[in-house]
């Protein structure tokens, strides 16, 4: 079993940038949006992440090797494969329909529905303090979209359909994470990930059109490539910070990505009116946000606090 190296005052700094690096993907990605298709830019991040992580681990001599996997491993990368190719197409088609804040908050549904999925899986268990944490979130969410209820049920249109696009995407995610943590006892993380991002930008490869990189303008260009190096150093700085502080912290750090993303949002709206729209939301929906951070976070928390609580 792994244990923390105790550095957690590292572990959150390391937590903290990969919520400040998510919080303000989607507003690139948004941007860029704007000139190129969700297919091609996800192209283009995941082949750059990939190459990057192959040269790495090229020049260190710990490229994986297939046969250690077997049959079961095999198949196991093929889910994990399919499910983060889906997790970022249909989270790109979602973004393209909502805001970025409204895109973030709801994929916080994924990380729930892989617990909910580990408990089935993997046997682990659902405590009372998780049960509260999710209906906390439940009711942030019905807070957050108190001004579109209407909309949201009412008729199948375009904000419906992207907010069923980015559960989607959640839902995908949840197969990838589920095949990794297996793929954990056979390969590194890094090599997973090389596997993964290569294989995925070759599976999108006949739908991408890297062609349109030329149609960028040059601030878009420039958040592109911040997008694909968001994409790595993220990832990194969130595997890394694993390594130095518990996991149920570290992803009690990263529930608060969404209220990221709510202020930066309005930042760069108020600097750059031209090109960021500030989100139209109610006092009830800001204090839904709060609250779907807070359950996210109390359901990462709550099997910690319980132990301590317990060995007093």
């Amino acid at each position: 079993m792994h244990i923390s190296s105790g550095r957690w005052l590292y572990g959150l700094s390391l937590s903290l940038v990969t919520t400040l690096l998510w919080g303000v993907l989607p507003i690139q990605l948004k941007l860029v949006l704007q000139s190129m298709d969700p297919v091609t830019v996800t192209w283009y991040r995941l082949f750059s992440s990939g190459l990057l992580l192959f040269a790495w681990l090229a020049a260190s001599r710990r490229l994986p090797a297939l046969r250690p996997l077997g049959r079961g491993g095999r198949g196991l990368l093929l889910l994990a494969i399919g499910g983060l190719a889906a997790n970022y197409v249909l989270y790109m088609f979602g973004l393209e329909r909502l805001s970025a804040a409204t895109t973030q908050l709801i994929i916080q549904v994924a990380p729930i529905l892989l617990l909910l999925a580990s408990l089935l899986v993997f046997r682990e268990s659902f405590g009372l303090g998780q049960c509260v944490g999710l209906l906390v979130l439940l009711l942030g969410f019905g807070l957050f979209f108190n001004q579109r209820l209407d909309e949201l049920f009412g008729s199948l249109g375009s904000y419906t359909l992207g907010v069923l696009t980015i559960l989607a995407s959640a839902l995908a995610w949840v197969f990838y994470g589920l095949a990794q943590k297996q793929l954990l006892t056979l390969w590194s993380s890094a090599q997973i990930m090389m596997a993964i991002y290569l294989a995925c930008a070759a599976l999108l490869t006949p739908w991408a059109r890297p062609a349109q990189l030329f149609e960028l303008s040059a601030l878009q260009a420039w958040l592109l490539l911040a997008c694909c190096l968001n994409t790595l150093v993220a990832y990194g700085a969130f595997a890394e910070a694993l390594a130095h502080w518990e996991a149920s912290r570290v992803s009690a750090a990263l529930a608060l990505t969404p209220l990221v993303t709510l202020g930066s949002v309005a930042l760069a709206a108020a600097l750059w009116p031209a090109l960021i729209a500030a989100e139209d939301l109610n006092v009830l929906a800001y204090a839904g946000a709060l609250l779907v951070a807070a359950g996210s976070s109390l359901v990462a928390l709550a099997p910690t606090l319980l132990q301590r609580r317990r060995g007093r």
